[in-house]
């Protein structure tokens, strides 16, 4: 179940909620690119990074003299979002036309991964997540590499998603309008891998299509 706080209570469109984690997940999961609002002396700034989860644990990486990772190392207080994209309803009127989404809200504070085989571990994972296997054929990074990155982790303890999939909501007044009604569906389809120019020959082309059920393209 996710947190009830004052952060994370929805008072617009509050029969879009979900509170079970695995809706949480599912949307990390997917999108892997969360906006992050910082404040500095020029003001607030909202940053996309790529972010993962590790079970109810959220990570973003970067180099050590990131702005973004030097503001959020120290705990200060922020804000992530995720969004996915799902369509486009359109409505007999120009009001109720309407978009289907799934997003996340995340509010925490930073905590910095120190342990150089616990960041190797977890960089290690984003790899496996988006490429299955491959963590298995490549040269891992080197202790050079990891003392270069910054690796930044958030329990995921204080969220709230919303849900929009309810198709189109016409007044009553508006049904008999001769105009076609429904909803524009979006989808992210994945691949075919397209190689670099300087492969070596006979090296055969790996198959990630288990990671991204329902959205792999041949």
């Amino acid at each position: 179940m996710l947190s009830n706080t004052s952060r994370t209570e929805v008072k617009k469109a509050a029969h879009k909620v979900v509170l079970d984690m695995e809706h949480l997940h599912a949307i990390i999961d997917e999108s892997l690119i969360a906006h992050i609002a910082i404040n500095n002396e020029s003001g607030p700034v909202v940053i996309p990074m790529l972010a993962w989860r590790v079970e109810d644990q959220v990570y973003i990486h970067g180099a050590n003299n990131s702005r973004l990772l030097r503001s959020l190392k120290d705990g200060s207080q922020t804000c992530l979002t995720f969004t996915l994209f799902d369509g486009w309803v359109l409505a007999r009127s120009a009001f109720h036309h309407s978009a289907h989404y799934r997003s996340a809200v995340i509010f925490g504070q930073f905590e910095t991964v120190e342990n150089t085989q616990e960041k190797d571990r977890l960089l290690n994972h984003f790899i496996e997540q988006i490429a299955p296997g491959r963590t298995q054929e490549i040269r891992l990074s080197n202790e050079k590499e990891l003392t270069a990155t910054m690796l930044l982790r958030m329990p995921l303890t204080e969220a709230s998603v919303k849900i929009s999939n309810f198709g189109v909501n016409d007044d009553a007044e508006d049904m008999d309008l001769p105009v076609w009604a429904g909803v524009l569906p979006y989808k992210t389809v994945i691949g075919p891998l397209q190689a670099c120019e300087n492969l070596y020959d006979g090296i055969e082309q790996p198959d990630y299509r288990s990671a991204y059920p329902n959205r792999w393209q041949e």
